[in-house]
């Protein structure tokens, strides 16, 4: 069904819904909340909370004031609650209110709540009487991720429209909803939009949770089918050019890093074609177990992929691997194709690859395009492979006659559920650090700390050294607090000296920009680095040596985990520093886990005690498989019991209709990434 049969949209309202992924009615159902915006009950002065949206029931006690500051006309009036405690109230570019507001006043004041001088503002609360506000308590009013031209209201009132036009087809069969408790699709799809109170969210998002994971599952158990039938058709051995390499490297593999070694060595000479998982922590020393796999596989006169999440990345590991093939005069070939080549390199590049003049190939989505045709191409790593879906993972294998697929991941997660998640996969696991990395020193800090952060970070910029800071969200909204990338860049070029340069990162810049600014950091042109999380996979700057997460306790610590793998690379001390904004006592217990711990694996576990039942955040927890709603650790319990359905209907333990079966049959994933 087309965008324009809904009221209310034109040709400028399709083109901003396109831009936000919305090419059709029935996309708007799948096109969820990132937050709600609850109605809570109004709270005295005294009990407020900083850095939260919350409400005050109070009177006006003096007329309001309108100042100037440059071009900005600041309104403020002052607000006492029934205990006699005051709070400023400020409007923005709002001089209407002096008009709307009087001092005697009573009404219920709603806004973001900060602190300023030691005592607390309300900034541009909505002001509403009593009674109006009761009527919205407990309300939940779904907060939609918006791009440019695009507002929460237009969202709210098309997901309505369409909510009443289209009907989502119910694919998990009735015993297994009855068995799991589930309610039925189309209840979901209402719910998880507009929800009338907590449980009835919790139980929406459950269901179309499970049915992602349902999916998903039986993705993978066909494709370990297809696996286990697939004949080894470039059996390879392993030449004697590569323990020269081994022992070129200037230290010693760990025995983990052996063992992986070894593992992959009995894959590729075997009658079956390899499917392995390499998981191991931050740092492990994943990606020389890789090269050592395309090396085998291009000394045995086979074509061998490397495929990078990031060009920037792409282009290190490219770097990387010349040299090794430098060090040691291996007579091969390496060619790199990413998406800002010029049309004449990629031209090239093609004829190359298609020749089999290029013996590695290394890049980013370029390398599955339909103009890239192999020459034998037998060995193919995927790094960082939960950023690539099911469908690209199939492709570049299809590049192939039936290539050896090496996939790795620094996601540490636990092993109960990696065994679901990559069902399709024999894994590796890499749990041992090489020798003398120095560990990362860690605090967690109150927002109190901030200046003397800042005072550290410019000390290590002084010393030579960069820093990452991140924030959980990229620009101001009403609705999500917390700290975010633009305000803050601007915050610390001006706290920083001007010598030190600092730019800001995040998942909206185009794919360009991000390279550039990437690029620039690596190369130390930039020294503070202000970002959001999408920093946590790809490049390698040794010479950072600072990581700082601003609202911490928005993040899974097994995400914070993550993060602070972006330092502790190099030869100099690198430091953590995780600022609890929120300043809740829990909240730091929860992350002084990664004060004790640098093993991600027991971080994960961890992690996993901790999540409680509906938990929810408006920040993604994991960052690792993109699924729409549903998050590994958040949701393991529901992970389980969708694994545990596939395998009922699997060993034909519950009967289904042969309606339900062609159903079931028929599903697949291929918008999950994994």
């Amino acid at each position: 069904m087309q965008l324009k049969e809904l009221k209310g949209i034109g040709e400028k309202t399709e083109k901003v819904l396109n831009r936000a992924g919305i090419r059709k009615v029935e996309d708007i159902l799948d096109y969820y909340p990132r937050y709600y915006d609850t109605f809570e009950e109004p709270v005295l002065v005294r009990n407020l909370e900083n850095d939260r949206t919350q409400a005050v029931y109070g009177t006006v006690v003096r007329e309001i004031s309108v100042r100037y500051a440059k071009r900005l006309q600041i309104v403020e009036g002052y607000i006492r609650d029934k205990e006699g405690n005051p709070i400023k109230a400020t409007w923005f570019n709002a001089p209407y209110m002096k008009n709307t507001l009087h001092s005697g006043d009573v009404r219920v004041f709603r806004g973001f709540i900060h602190e300023s001088r030691g005592s607390y503002v309300i900034d541009q609360p909505k002001i509403y009487t009593n009674e109006q506000y009761n009527r919205k308590m407990g309300e939940m009013q779904p907060v939609y991720p918006l791009v440019s031209g695009l507002t929460n209201n237009t969202v709210q009132k098309i997901t309505k429209q369409a909510l009443k036009l289209v009907k989502k087809e119910e694919i998990i069969p009735l015993s297994i909803r009855e068995k799991y408790n589930l309610e039925n699709v189309e209840s979901a799809i209402n719910d998880i939009h507009f929800p009338k109170n907590n449980m009835d969210f919790i139980k929406s998002r459950k269901r179309l949770v499970f049915e992602e994971f349902f999916r998903f599952i039986i993705t993978l158990r066909k494709l370990k089918e297809n696996n286990d039938v697939s004949e080894n058709k470039h059996v390879l051995t392993v030449p004697e050019e590569i323990d020269k390499v081994i022992n070129n490297l200037g230290y010693t593999l760990t025995n983990a890093q052996l063992k992986t070694w070894d593992e992959i060595k009995k894959d590729i000479s075997s009658k079956k074609v390899m499917n392995r998982l390499i998981q191991g922590d931050v740092g492990s020393g994943k990606t020389i177990v890789a090269i050592l796999g395309l090396l085998t596989a291009a000394l045995n006169n086979q074509q061998a992929v490397l495929m990078a999440p990031t060009e920037v990345l792409a282009r290190q590991h490219y770097e990387n691997v010349i040299e090794i093939i430098q060090k040691n005069k291996l007579d091969l070939n390496v060619e790199i194709l990413v998406g800002s080549m010029k049309a004449k390199e990629k031209r090239e590049a093609y004829d190359r690859i298609k020749s089999g003049a290029s013996d590695i190939i290394i890049g980013t989505h370029a390398l599955i395009q339909e103009k890239v045709e192999y020459n034998k191409l037998a060995f193919v790593v995927t790094d960082e492979q939960h950023r690539f879906g099911v469908k690209q993972r199939e492709t570049i294998f299809k590049k192939g006659d039936s290539p050896h697929t090496m996939v790795m991941s620094a996601t540490p997660i636990p092993r109960t559920l990696a065994i679901i998640m990559y069902g399709d996969l024999d894994i590796s696991i890499i749990d041992e650090l090489p020798a003398g990395r120095k560990k990362i020193a860690n605090c967690v800090v109150g927002k109190d700390y901030r200046y003397n952060a800042y005072k550290f970070i410019k000390n290590q910029v002084n010393e030579g050294r960069q820093a990452y800071v991140i924030c959980p969200t990229v620009e101001y909204s009403e609705a999500v607090e917390g700290e975010n990338v633009i305000e803050y860049a601007e915050k610390l070029k001006a706290v920083l000296p001007p010598g030190i340069n600092v730019e800001y990162l995040h998942g909206r810049m185009k794919p360009a920009e991000k390279n550039e600014i990437m690029n620039r950091f690596a190369n130390n042109d930039i020294q503070v680095l202000v970002s959001t999380t999408v920093v946590e996979v790809g490049v390698n700057v040794p010479n950072a040596t600072v990581m700082m997460v601003e609202n911490a306790e928005r993040f899974g610590l097994a995400q914070l985990h993550q993060l602070r793998g972006r330092v502790g690379r190099g030869k100099h001390q690198s430091y953590c520093i995780f600022v609890n904004g929120s300043g809740k006592k829990d909240a730091s217990k929860r992350l002084e886990i990664l004060n004790k711990s640098n093993d991600g694996f027991y971080i994960a576990g961890e992690d996993l005690k901790l999540r409680g039942p509906g938990d929810f955040f408006g920040v993604r927890q994991s960052g690792d498989f993109e699924f729409k709603l549903g998050d590994i650790m958040n949701d393991a319990k529901t992970l389980k019991m969708a694994a545990e359905a596939v395998n009922l209907i699997e060993n034909n333990e519950i009967s289904l209709t042969d309606e339900e079966i062609k159903m079931v049959q028929s599903q697949n994933c291929d918008s999950i990434n994994i």
